[in-house]
């Protein structure tokens, strides 16, 4: 997920899917697969960006937790977004012998390819996050999977729904805060623009009027407030994420103001909280929850045969309303 990005990455608190591969991927299994797959011990590596984040531990929890329920181990590693912690880490575990399979958030995708090469040596199956161009690759890859946020379909949706709340409640005409992700973020521009376009589309009398970027809440409460004083037209907001989003709550509350239209790209609890409330829109929610459950059955079904090709997942996405 992202950097995404760690985008990044919501709690996942419920489990509870069937492995929804193992059958079609079963003739692995009968192709001389049986073998390696018997060598690779019920043991998953999983390393995410890092555990600071509530949302990346109750990740990491929700692995330990369904894993743990197919009679998988997990171990759990926090490289604390430092790419050459990661590496260092998962270079140790790989060649202790203890992995099976691995699953990495990548903080440095380029970074990853050496590691990437061992786990092929090795024939350890890996689902990394993003897709395989940003590791250097044309396509699928022996023994990796590849599982991405499509954020150009995010970022549309985000703009449609923002354009539909301005038709609907503002007549369709608003000036719009864009509430940004930071520089470096995967998917950051395709996701902006897709958004800007879809608004326009959408609601061709809004117009995206100011922009803040939006790396924490209190962040981008206080940058956003610091707008409001200067635009008191402004009553609508686009988030690239629930920081975002979250932050544009508070600063209109602080300001004695009352936004018309908040859409928000990721959806955790507080976030969906709010639009059942009314207080937000929409939300472009990422289903970590389903994601969890692809990856690691996917990763399952390739042990049976490590050598084979990968998958190419994508996170699901569902756009959520106040009607559900």
């Amino acid at each position: 997920m992202s950097s995404h990005h760690a985008r990044p990455r919501r709690a996942i608190v419920a489990f509870g899917a069937a492995l929804l591969l193992l059958a079609s991927c079963s003739h692995a299994a009968d192709s001389g697969g049986s073998t390696a797959a018997a060598a690779l011990p019920k043991t998953l590596v999983f390393s995410p960006l890092s555990l600071a984040p509530p949302a990346l531990k109750g990740l990491s929890e929700g692995v330990k937790g369904y894993a743990g329920s197919k009679g998988w181990e997990v171990i759990v590693q926090d490289p604390n977004f430092d790419p050459s912690k990661q590496t260092q880490q998962l270079n140790e575990v790989l060649s202790s012998g203890r992995a099976g399979a691995g699953w990495i958030l990548a903080v440095a995708p380029p970074s990853l390819v050496p590691i990437i090469k061992t786990a092929q040596s090795k024939g350890i199956p890996l689902l990394v996050n993003g897709r395989p161009d940003e590791y250097g690759y044309s396509g699928p890859q022996p023994g990796v999977t590849f599982d991405y946020v499509d954020y150009a379909a995010g970022g549309k949706a985000l703009g449609e729904q923002l354009g539909n709340c301005v038709n609907a409640r503002m007549g369709g005409k608003a000036d719009v805060l864009f509430a940004q992700s930071s520089e470096g973020q995967a998917g950051k521009k395709e996701f902006e623009e897709a958004a800007a376009a879809a608004l326009e589309a959408t609601a061709p009398g809004s117009a995206i009027v100011q922009t803040v970027i939006a790396k924490d809440r209190a962040g981008a409460q206080t940058d956003i407030g610091n707008v409001l004083q200067g635009r008191p037209g402004l009553s609508a907001v686009m988030a690239s994420n629930d920081e975002g989003a979250l932050g544009a709550l508070g600063a209109f509350a602080a300001a004695g103001r009352t936004a018309k239209c908040v859409t928000d790209f990721g959806g955790n609890d507080e976030v969906l909280q709010n639009v059942k409330a009314g207080k937000i829109f929409a939300s472009v929610a990422l289903q970590f929850q389903a994601d969890m459950t692809q990856s690691f059955d996917t990763l399952v079904a390739m042990q049976a045969d490590p050598k084979a090709n990968g998958q190419i997942l994508i996170v699901p996405q569902k756009v959520i309303t106040a009607e559900g």
